[in-house]
């Protein structure tokens, strides 16, 4: 028992939840709760048998665990991870990192400051296909990457069906598209071909019922050299996930529904297809608390940089705002 990681879950909603039972599944966590709703908090503890629950975050930062998970509305997300940094509290903090860029920068000055492991809950990067496209791409083996066309879409009222109720419905609490789905897409790209650079985006409200945020978006961006471009929707029937990136050499494709990535590199040839084993969805998430915890016992970087999270913020702000001037958007790269 001695060898288990304190860590706090903050927010339990939907994704908290999960990270919870993700967390508790790893085997490696002694979890506590916080959360402002009475009725969820007693609820998650019984289900769950946890018995630190916390109402507030003053009671639980009494004794400030050794890591924590950020799980609120992304508005909240800043100052709460500033005031875990500042107690040395090593976090991993729910995509997008805010809804804006207030703080952020004292944030990350904070964390350097303190020395203290921070991540962004990309929860694609812990996908082993992902991964072994990624570190196949970076050895070179298929040339210098020369396009990225990624294109997503899924049924959102069938695995969101409380989705208006929940913070998608307004874009400073992190709701739309770009910011709930897109993101997870740009951080990927940028993860297997380098930090987009500019980009310009259309997007509109098409179907989902009961909100007015863009529910589909279509944005042409540059990874330095790399062109790119992303689709996607959160209305149609097919659950579908693809990243394809076209290198001189050859070309590799992720498919996160499919479980897999593939490659060719004859012209007309056939899809070398690598399959992963990944059961359920719980899997990536599981995956991604193990390497949040490996990164806290071994002091090693995480999966998502604080720093690479706020890259695909800036990444977010930009095809918002260029959603309202109809023009390119230049993203500041460090």
């Amino acid at each position: 028992m001695s060898d288990l990681v304190e860590v706090l879950i903050i927010g339990v909603g939907s994704i908290g939840e999960r990270h919870l039972r993700c967390f508790q599944a790893s085997n490696r966590a002694r979890l506590s709760i916080c959360e402002t709703n009475s009725d969820l908090r007693e609820r998650i503890a019984q289900q769950y048998g946890i018995h630190q629950s916390y109402s507030t975050l003053d009671e639980a930062l009494t004794n400030p665990p050794e890591a924590a998970v950020i799980a609120t509305p992304a508005q909240l997300h800043i100052p709460i991870a500033h005031r875990l940094a500042e107690l040395g509290v090593h976090q991993l903090i729910e995509k997008p990192l805010s809804a804006n860029l207030e703080g952020v920068a004292e944030l990350c000055k904070v964390i350097e400051q303190k020395q203290i492991i921070a991540s962004v809950a990309y929860v694609y990067r812990a996908h082993p296909a992902m991964q072994a496209m990624k570190e196949a791409i970076a050895s070179d083996r298929f040339g210098k990457p020369l396009q990225l066309i990624a294109v997503s879409g899924a049924h959102f009222p069938t695995y969101r069906p409380a989705y208006r109720q929940t913070y998608y419905t307004n874009h400073a609490t992190g709701g739309g598209a770009i910011q709930d789905a897109m993101t997870h897409v740009f951080n990927a790209g940028e993860w297997l071909v380098g930090p987009i650079e500019r980009l310009v985006a259309d997007a509109a409200h098409q179907k989902l019922e009961g909100v007015e945020v863009e529910d589909t978006v279509q944005v042409l961006a540059r990874h330095g050299e790399v062109l790119a471009n992303y689709c996607l929707n959160q209305h149609q029937a097919p659950t579908e996930n693809t990243i394809t990136v076209v290198c001189q050499n050859g070309t590799a494709r992720f498919e996160m529904h499919n479980n897999r990535w593939s490659w060719m590199v004859e012209p007309g040839g056939v899809w070398q297809d690598i399959p992963s084993d990944v059961p359920e969805r719980d899997t990536l998430f599981i995956n991604q608390a193990n390497k949040f915890l490996d990164a806290v016992a071994e002091h090693a970087t995480p999966a998502c940089t604080i720093q690479e999270g706020m890259h695909t913020l800036h990444c977010n702000l930009a095809a918002l705002e260029s959603l309202t001037h109809r023009n390119w958007q230049t993203v500041p790269v460090e």
